[in-house]
């Protein structure tokens, strides 16, 4: 199996994305702000997005090591918002 590198890219419409660095395939995550949003967050924008997107990648391997320590129990399903 081949390795993907991927990276984290603003668009030119303002929109965040997580995608292969080869940019083949649609993004794994998209990133929106409002306007408002961007207003309160100026600069900052791509900072609050990276860390989005690490704190989503933390809990998948958080969620991850949890289903496979209890994978004979029936669980109900989960909702990660």
């Amino acid at each position: 199996m081949s390795s993907s590198f991927y990276e984290i890219v603003m668009l030119p419409d303002g929109e965040v994305v997580l995608q292969r660095a080869d940019e083949q395939g649609a993004p794994l995550i998209r990133i929106n702000f409002s306007e408002e949003a961007l207003y309160y967050l100026r600069e900052g924008s791509m900072d609050v997005a990276k860390a989005m997107i690490d704190a989503g990648i933390d809990a998948v391997e958080l969620l991850g090591n949890e289903s496979s320590s209890v994978e004979d129990e029936d669980l109900e399903p989960r909702v990660l918002h």
